[in-house]
Parts: C-alpha cells; structure tokens; sequence
C-alpha cells in the first residue's frame, strides 16, 4: 500500500505541478486581458443578475439560471473549503491564502468563459432536457469529437471514483462520528438513501434542493466566521498583513509548522484555489447548460459569481479564522485543524465545532449531488439517455462503496 500511495503522490506532484498551473492561471490572466477586466467592472452586474429578478422571458432549459448556478456551487463548495484551504496552508504558510485570491480572480474569467460556451454549444438531449459542458463545445466548437468522448470518459470516472463519493462521504462519516458519535456505517446508509431520493429525479430535482441548501449553508458557514472574525477585530489587520507578506517572502518555522518558501506558498495556493473553485476544470459550465435562459453572455456572468463566493468568500473565512487563531501552525491538519481553529476562536468552542461539523456535512452532501448531474451529462454524451436510470443508480449506491472501501 505504500508503494502504491508512492505512486500517486509522484502523479499528483506531476499532475499539480508547474506546467498545469501556468496553463490554468496563465489562460485566466489571457482571457482576463482579452475581456478588459470583466471580472471587476462586470462584478456589479453579474450579482444583480444572481440576486435580482429575471427580466426577461426565459422559455430555453431546465433550471432558472439561479438555480443552475446553486447547483454549480453545490458541487464546488465542498471539502476544499474546509480541508483544503488548512491543507494549503499548513504547507504553504499565511501566503498561500494570497495565490488562492488570484487563483480566484483570474478564475472568474476562465469561469465566465465556461458558462458563455456552456449555453452557445449546449443541445436538447433524446428527452428533451438540455445538455452541454465541455464534451459539447469541444466537439462542436473545436471540431475534436475524440476530445469530447476523453472528457466525458474522464468526467464519469471523476464522478464515481474522484470528487464525486470518496472524499465527501469520507467527510461526512468521519465528523458525524466525532462530534456526534454516530457509527460510521450508519451514517453512509443515510447519505445513500438521500442521495438516492434526490438525484432519481433528476436535474429539477438537485436543483431544488440545491437553490434551498446552498444559500443556507454558506450564510451558516459564513455568519459563523465572521462573528470569529469580529471577536479578534484587534489582530484582523495584523493577520491580512502576514497573508499579503507571506506570499512573497518564505515563512520561517512555528510550532508545529515547518517553515515554507515563497514557490511552496505559490503551488498549494493556486493549486488548492483552482481545486475549491474548479475554474477550468470543466464541471460548472455542465450545469450552467441546464439554466433557462436565451443569453449565453448573462449566464457567462452569473457563472462568474460562483468563483467568486467559492473562494474569495468561502475561502477567505476559513483562511482568515485558520491564520489569526494561530492553529496553521499547530500539529494538526485538515478538518481537525479547522475545527481547532473554530474552536478557538469562539468563547463557547462548542459551538465553533458544530459550525465546521454542519458546514462540512452540507458542503460534502451537496457535492455529491452537484457530481451526480455532471457525471450524469457525460454518461448522456456517451451513451445516450437510455444510460441515465443505471448511472443514478449505481452512483447513489457508491456512497455504501465508498464507506467500504475506507
């Protein structure tokens, strides 16, 4: 086994390495460039599309684009918000909160790309239901057919195997125990049980649930770190500060924390960054396909906000409350390292624990959803619709796989 664990640690550090990095950050800043900052002064416009009325009369999809868009962050806010922002600097230090930002920033114009493809490309599957994403506009923007079928094949494989099941009910499991202790077992027949009741009806049916949960998670998640945030006003600026002068300078050693240079805060920032917001990865412009709406350039925008609430919001809490309690530089790592840091930054721990507990179930549950409608839509592109029921069925019983396999 730890030849094996070896092994992908050596893919992992290839896969995550430089050369991805600059293509991923390096198109953002092209198409930001080429968009004249869209992600600034387009902001204001792109949230008043999120949180105002539709003005216009929306008859092509599924979803309202609302609704499209809360299912895009119920995939992407996830574990990475939580885990993965400790996990980032833990190794990285202070600064790699600084390279999530412009993993961020430039995220959003990759982003917004996705979601203008996204509707330009989509097509109305056999049953009549949009689909679209990546598989879509490869083939038919690009002309690369074999191209598409990689991506479907790949996303399909994301879906059971990656993002989808394994470290989300992994998550859930484990906190669930924790703090409530309820048996591991118990708790992954619940969650399939739930999955399975939600995502057998399908894309109305996530989104749904998803237009209802995720606004309430994340206000959850985010009144939680902020009421943290304004407990430890005094040191606010003192931290942001060491944020700013840890992403160009190397950290030196803390406690239980080893010491970072300015190139380790740069790669686990913009690789957990890119992680957390999943811009360019694909995914998000799959749901963004189903919002009913005639303007690709307006759903390009709202698409946008999602990068933005996923890690220049989300993150930043985490981030903030991880770096000014001092837990980053404990012994500690992941969800524990959170949870220390919530802990410690509320008179009342208890209550710092349940907000990472509950955030951390709601943000692991509605991921696997999210991943059941882009696993779903790849499926689509590569077998037809007539591949829908098994594939539902066979992911909603991987959630008991996953709790096997762990």
């Amino acid at each position: 086994m730890s030849k094996v664990l070896e092994v992908f640690n050596k893919i992992d550090s290839i896969v995550w390495g430089p050369p991805l990095l600059i293509l991923l950050v390096g198109t953002g800043i092209y198409l930001t460039i080429r968009l004249g900052l869209l992600q600034i002064l387009k902001l204001p416009l792109a949230l008043k599309y999120v949180f105002g009325k539709d003005d216009e009369l929306e008859e092509e999809g599924d979803v309202s684009s609302f609704a499209a868009l809360c299912t895009a962050l119920s995939a992407t806010i996830g574990t990475g918000n939580i885990v993965g922002v400790a996990t980032a600097i833990k190794v990285g230090g202070p600064g790699a909160l600084f390279w999530m930002w412009m993993a961020a920033f430039f995220g959003m114009a990759t982003k917004y790309a996705e979601g203008l493809l996204a509707i330009k490309f989509r097509v109305a599957d056999e049953n009549g239901q949009m689909a679209g994403g990546p598989m879509y506009y490869i083939e038919r923007g690009l002309g690369s057919k074999w191209l598409a079928k990689v991506f479907a094949v790949f996303g399909v494989g994301v879906a059971f195997f990656g993002i989808g099941t394994f470290p989300q009910v992994n998550a859930i499991t484990e906190a669930v125990k924790i703090t409530f202790n309820l048996p591991i077992a118990a708790t992954a027949v619940i969650i399939t049980v739930l999955v399975a009741l939600v995502t057998l009806g399908g894309i109305k049916s996530i989104a749904a649930v998803s237009e209802k949960v995720v606004p309430f998670m994340a206000a959850f998640y985010i009144l939680g770190s902020i009421v943290i945030l304004i407990a430890n006003i005094g040191i606010l600026p003192e931290t942001v500060m060491l944020v700013i002068k840890g992403a160009f300078t190397p950290t030196a050693a803390a406690g239980g924390f080893a010491g970072a240079t300015m190139m380790m805060a740069i790669r686990n920032g913009v690789a957990r960054g890119v992680f957390s917001n999943e811009s360019g990865l694909g995914s998000a412009p799959i749901a963004a396909a189903a919002a009913r709406t005639k303007s690709c350039v307006r759903q390009g925008l709202i698409s946008m906000t999602g990068t933005f609430f996923d890690t220049i919001v989300i993150c930043t809490m985490t981030g903030l409350v991880l770096i000014l309690t001092g837990v980053w530089n404990s012994d500690l790592q992941g969800a524990a390292m959170t949870n220390a840091a919530f802990k410690a930054g509320l008179s009342v721990p208890i209550i710092g624990q349940m907000i990472v507990t509950i955030g951390l179930i709601f943000f692991a549950f509605t991921t696997i959803l999210g991943w059941n409608y882009y696993g779903e839509r790849c499926m689509v592109y590569l077998t037809g619709v007539k591949g829908i029921k098994p594939f539902r069925i066979i992911y909603s019983f991987s959630c008991i796989r996953s709790f096997l396999k762990a």
